[in-house]
């Protein structure tokens, strides 16, 4: 995964703190301690590292279990509202004051007394995908991570087999990412790939039906056939699907909005594809 923002705290590397920070066990008891305040440090930016915040992300983060948990820090009323999913797990636990996570964060990130530190999701392949919904969501340069957050969260909603990203042109899968999400990170199967057009091939080739999403598609989504599985391929905002991904695709559909507005933010359209492909599938079983 790619580098988050350099935070204004730093070490020089893991097990080399400075200063310390409290470590405090994961306990009620905690929760009417005086806060740490500013005696903790945070790990420097890395590849290797995913920066969580937020009640459901970091919730989810420690119930899903599918990431390696290192280092919680909390404000100790949302400590005090975790200890189930803290049970058991082995993730050290700092009870700082709400000031350090604003100064890590940026007073505008909306933390909840949390962050947590963690390793990224183990990677994923193509060859990976189980069908089971027979729904996949391609993404084609789709780079806001407020878009992509509210996808992946629609996405565990739906119970999709797997989101396909780039490697290249993606936004950053922790910080700001993971809060919009607000859990789904944890829940839905994430694909990176070097060239999204060989993947479309894969997929192909997998028996997957493959429709892009297209102003300019010949047919409406609710006209168009659907076979199981089907990869729904969005492009970015403004841009659409690349020249060469349209190309990979089967088929072209369109969003039919009977209103004065004929179109929606990326996110909004790939809650409607969803909705509609369900339901075409569902009919079908």
């Amino acid at each position: 995964m790619k580098k988050p923002g350099k935070p204004p705290f730093s070490r020089a590397k893991d097990g080399d703190r400075r200063p310390p920070a409290r470590n405090v066990p994961a306990s009620p008891r905690n929760a009417g301690k005086p806060p740490a305040g500013s005696d903790a440090a945070f790990r420097r930016p890395a590849p290797d590292l995913a920066v969580i915040y937020g009640g459901h992300a970091v919730r989810e983060a420690l119930r899903a279990n599918r990431r390696k948990c290192l280092d919680l820090f909390a404000t100790a009323p949302a400590l005090e509202r975790l200890q189930a999913e803290l049970a058991g797990r082995d993730v050290k636990v700092h009870v700082v004051a709400p000031e350090t996570l604003d100064a890590r964060l940026g007073a505008e990130a909306v933390h909840q007394g949390l962050l947590l530190e963690a390793r990224p999701l183990p990677a994923l392949d193509i060859t990976d995908i189980e069908v089971k919904s027979g729904l996949v969501l391609a993404l084609d340069q789709i780079t806001d991570p407020h878009n992509v957050g509210a996808i992946l969260r629609t996405a565990a909603a739906f119970a999709v087999d797997g989101v396909i990203v780039t490697e290249r042109h993606a936004p950053d899968f922790s910080g700001v990412l993971a809060k919009t999400a607000s859990g789904g990170l944890e829940h839905a199967p994430l694909i990176e790939v070097v060239n999204l057009a060989r993947a479309l091939d894969q997929l192909g080739d997998a028996g997957f039906l493959r429709v892009g999403l297209d102003s300019e598609g010949s047919a409406s989504l609710e006209d168009t056939v659907l076979s199981r599985p089907t990869v729904l391929v969005l492009g970015a905002e403004g841009k659409g699907l690349r020249r060469l991904t349209r190309e990979k695709c089967d088929v072209l559909a369109r969003l039919d909005m009977p209103g004065a507005i004929k179109s929606l933010n990326v996110s909004n359209a790939c809650a409607v594809a969803l909705t509609l492909a369900r339901q075409a599938l569902n009919q079908q079983a």
